[in-house]
């Protein structure tokens, strides 16, 4: 679902943020410190915004941005209820409509067990302008499928190189089907709402018609609840990283059950040197790195195939997500 960047705020606000609107593709973050100028992300470059809402490269010209204005914004995107988005300000960051994420921190309120009750007095917001890309997963989809079933792929990047965009496209494909399969049911454990971007419930991005999502699960009790609810034939989660998100994991193998998920990591030699290696390679048959390319993310560079227990490199080759560092 695309929604403009002028809703993120408030109605008075709205025409100095017109201009930026524009060029909503090409942005991928806002940053909003109380105090500080108004920053901004694009193609992978720092700016800035002037009190006129151009984007310049100069510091000494940009806007400064008071608490107040801060706080007024993140007002507007709790539909002026901030007891109703408790639990998401709780975890320092809120899915709004359009899949786009608000980070946020300020003063921590703690409970007695030294626990994050919820924040106050909200000092700055990262605004990341959500993104979806179809097609991003086409180049992998001939690793997908082997004798009639969807493989168990592992795709491993480090932050920021596009591993949950490819995830949620390769969601949608496997969902609706595609020239290599059929439509397959598939169940999304989205822990921490990057990959269908729910909003009160309902997936902002475009995941496929056969596709079922749980929100804001933790993964190993989610993976569980889905395979007992809705009968996936595929399981799918974001950043794995313990051994009970793979324990989980190798429950929904075990079952027949065929699984999607990503994991940071610089590559295939890092990703052995990790303690759950091990149970990763018994729990996936291929594995997709992506990484940057003179700084623009998106690339795949290496397609792993297990063959007979044994990891070999099927094919290596890239593929750019991004055209002339904008977003397809």
């Amino acid at each position: 679902m695309t929604h403009r960047l002028t809703e993120l705020f408030p109605g008075e606000e709205r025409g100095f943020w017109e201009k930026l609107s524009i060029m909503q593709q090409e942005l991928s973050e806002i940053r909003l410190r109380a105090g500080q100028p108004i920053a901004l992300r694009i193609k992978g470059q720092e700016y800035f915004v002037d009190k006129k809402g151009e984007v310049t490269n100069s510091v000494t010209d940009a806007r400064c941005i008071s608490q107040n204005e801060v706080q007024s914004i993140l007002l507007h995107n709790c539909d002026y209820s901030p007891y109703a988005y408790e639990e998401e300000i709780r975890q320092g960051f809120l899915t709004v409509p359009g899949g786009h994420r608000i980070g946020m921190v300020g003063q921590a309120v703690t409970d007695g067990q030294g626990m994050v009750h919820t924040l106050k007095n909200i000092s700055a917001l990262h605004i990341r302008i959500a993104h979806e890309i179809p097609g991003a997963a086409d180049g992998i989809l001939p690793y997908v499928y082997r004798d009639g079933r969807v493989q168990n792929i592992l795709i491993i990047s480090p932050p920021g190189c596009g591993k949950t965009t490819l995830l949620r496209d390769l969601i949608r494909q496997i969902s609706d089907g595609n020239s290599y399969g059929a439509g397959r049911t598939v169940g999304v454990v989205d822990e921490r709402g990057e990959i269908g971007a729910c909003h009160m419930g309902m997936a902002q991005h475009q995941l496929g018609i056969r596709t079922d999502v749980l929100d804001a699960c933790p993964k190993g009790m989610g993976l569980m609840m889905l395979i007992r609810s809705m009968a996936p034939e595929v399981i799918a989660v974001d950043e794995i990283g313990g051994q009970e998100d793979l324990q989980a994991v190798g429950y929904g193998a075990t079952c027949g059950i065929s699984v999607l998920a990503t994991i940071h990591g610089s590559g295939m030699e890092d990703l052995q040197a990790k303690e759950l290696w091990q149970e990763l390679h018994r729990c996936f048959d291929v594995f997709v790195v992506l990484a940057k390319q003179q700084g623009v993310p998106g690339f795949i560079i290496q397609v792993e195939e297990k063959k007979d227990a044994q990891i070999t490199g099927r094919s290596i080759y890239i593929n750019r997500l991004l055209r002339d560092g904008a977003l397809l």
